[in-house]
């Protein structure tokens, strides 16, 4: 029998609430498909810990990480600690620290879930973005001049390697000759005129090592407006860290709620691990009340399993998901229903 070992991280909000349930499909899942789940679970690394400690983890919390299979994350946020302390104290560091340059997230209507997009039908919108997730406009490179004067600037550089880029469009290229067929390229070198052309011209390049895969490119701000107005067309969908997250959020709300949105931070070559997540953020709003939608949570740990190499067992997930959402009326309040996350859970473990 394999055994994984799994590092769990809540986190902050409603992170806590929603690693439970994912914790209680993997146990089930494990035990029909023959592996087991060990589990270290990280419960102060969070912005409590920040505001007691000045830290987000301890000092060697990469290195307590590095021998683990698998990441869970919950999520990461909580008033008074800003965002960009939470997220390069905790989950940026994570993804550099292990390669973990395609970030991945599916996108599906389902049955029994109302898009706010007409055109957003179950069975017509099922696609993935893959962004890039360790350099582009998110680099490090940059600084602050003159704090507190009147000719105070910022500047902050993006930084596109062709390492970088070519890895991460090879990895999309190929999930396309896994699926459809069909590549879309976010750009905008109409405007951005180092960066998004040299981007551009190594998707042309990287193409023509996948004769099989359809591909065309479109501007951002057109991209985004065909989410909403043509859902169906995409398959594979790539773009750089910024834009892919942008259109990766977009994505989830055409789905019907960012609450069921999944997400993946690979480092494909496994040599580091990967980690998991679920989109919807810490939500202190309706943190401690019980109600935290569980799927995107329990739809990350289908990720996870697929990764491990268990896709049978990663497949039977969203196939519980779908009947739970298209034979019941149970749904969370994020959903329009009035069902807590136990209750939510225990119909989604039933029909699994």
């Amino acid at each position: 029998m394999t055994n994984h070992r799994i590092a769990l991280i809540p986190g902050d909000g409603i992170g806590a609430e929603v690693l439970p349930p994912a914790q209680q499909v993997l146990d089930v899942l494990g035990r029909r498909h023959g592996f087991t789940l060990g589990y270290t679970s990280y419960d102060d690394w969070s912005c409590e810990r920040y505001l007691r400690e000045g830290t987000m983890m301890p000092e060697d919390g990469i290195n307590q990480l590095r021998d683990k299979d698998a990441i869970l994350l919950g999520a990461v946020g909580y008033p008074g600690v800003p965002d960009h302390v939470s997220l390069w104290g905790l989950l940026i560091p994570i993804r550099r620290s292990f390669r973990q340059y395609v970030n991945l997230r599916p996108v599906r209507v389902f049955e029994g879930i109302d898009s706010p997009v007409r055109g957003a039908t179950a069975g017509e919108v099922d696609f993935v973005v893959v962004r890039e997730n360790v350099e582009g406009e998110y680099s490090e490179v940059g600084g602050r001049l003159n704090r507190g004067f009147d000719d105070e600037m910022a500047v902050q550089e993006a930084v596109f390697t062709r390492h970088g880029v070519t890895r991460v469009l090879d990895y999309a290229f190929d999930l396309a000759t896994q699926r459809k067929g069909r590549l879309t390229s976010a750009t905008k070198s109409n405007g951005i005129v180092h960066t998004m052309p040299f981007w551009d011209q190594l998707v042309a390049e990287r193409a023509a090592c996948f004769p099989k895969v359809t591909w065309d490119q479109e501007h951002i701000d057109a991209l985004a407006a065909k989410f909403v107005l043509e859902p169906a067309r995409f398959d594979v969908v790539v773009g750089s860290n910024l834009f892919g997250d942008i259109l990766s959020d977009l994505a989830a709300a055409v789905a019907g709620s960012i609450g069921i949105a999944p997400a993946a931070n690979l480092n494909p070559e496994r040599e580091f691990p990967s980690m998991f997540e679920p989109v919807h953020g810490s939500a202190p709003d309706i943190a401690g009340q019980g109600i935290a939608n569980p799927l995107g949570a329990i739809w990350s740990a289908a990720m996870m399993l697929d990764h491990l190499g268990h896709p049978k067992a990663a497949k039977d997930i969203p196939d519980a998901i779908a009947a739970v959402l298209a034979t019941t009326d149970i749904r969370t309040p994020d959903l329009g229903g009035t069902a807590g996350t136990a209750e939510f859970t225990e119909k989604l473990l039933e029909l699994l």
